[in-house]
């Protein structure tokens, strides 16, 4: 039987269990001293690569907000599963201007594009600038940031996901008891699961069915369009046919429409390889 339960502060902790990314967030105040803390409220924001944008959400208190909001600047750092004692280490509430690194076997490093040190022992790192800044309310705060570098350990560039899963070893949040006990998740075991076509249908006849004609080139950037998503694409690709008043979708068309949605070479490559 189900019941409702009572939606109270740190309800997203609490109890609804949700999974999530754990990371460090590294950031300078105004007199240049650094600053560490975990963050877990974080997820991307705009995942196409023209504008990449990632969002967090902070305690509109916390000295990391405050120094994003300062400089403008940050690091968002993934820490192995294995430095997890380290991670809370950067969560005790140290006073102003504490470089919580200090505190743990972390180093920091330079990093490429902003201020902000990075950790060396992070797998994958992500730095950042300050798009926007939202006060949500009385007492959060919301940042969405412009990636500017994302790097990572050399070794991982050609890793297959699974390898690359199994080598970063990220910890999972899931949420904690009342503010003092954290509990992860690890990944070590992991299940893939095929994302199939739908059974009986012919992918020929049924995703490539069209209302409008299609040039030779066009019908072949088509066919590079994975199969789930074809028949959206080119019920959106003629709609904007018809309103410039074209008969034909030409492969010129096809590609400033592609263009404009982001679906450039690059990510027609990334379906081809599986990448």
């Amino acid at each position: 039987m189900k019941k409702e339960a009572k939606i109270r502060p740190f309800w997203y902790s609490d109890i609804f269990v949700f999974p999530k990314l754990i990371t460090i967030v590294t950031t300078l105040d105004q007199q240049g001293r650094v600053n560490a803390a975990p963050y877990s409220h974080i997820m991307q924001y705009d995942v196409m690569q023209k504008n990449p944008r990632i969002y967090l959400g902070f305690r509109n208190t916390s000295h990391t907000f405050h120094n994003i909001c300062d400089t403008g600047e940050f690091v968002i750092n993934c820490p192995s599963a294995d430095t997890l004692a380290d991670m809370m280490e950067t969560a005790r509430f140290h006073a102003e201007g504490v470089n919580e690194l200090d505190h743990t076997c972390y180093t920091a490093i330079p990093s490429r594009k902003v201020k902000p040190p990075s950790i060396q022992e992070c797998g994958q790192i992500l730095e950042c600038t300050v798009d926007e800044v939202i006060n949500l309310d009385a007492s959060q705060g919301h940042v969405i940031g412009k990636i500017e570098a994302l790097v990572v350990d050399e070794e991982l560039i050609d890793m297959g996901r699974e390898e690359r899963i199994r080598a970063l070893n990220l910890p999972i949040g899931l949420g904690d008891e009342q503010r003092r006990y954290y509990y992860y998740a690890h990944t070590d075991r992991l299940d893939t699961y095929e994302l199939k076509d739908i059974e009986g249908e012919d992918d020929e006849k049924v995703a490539m069915a069209t209302d409008l004609s299609w040039d030779e080139a066009a019908t072949k950037a088509l066919r590079r369009v994975p199969a789930g998503v074809r028949r959206t694409v080119i019920r959106e690709a003629e709609a904007r046919a018809k309103e410039a008043g074209l008969n034909e979708i030409t492969a010129d068309f096809f590609a400033s429409l592609s263009r404009e949605a982001g679906m450039g070479e690059e990510v027609l490559k990334r379906f081809q390889d599986g990448g």
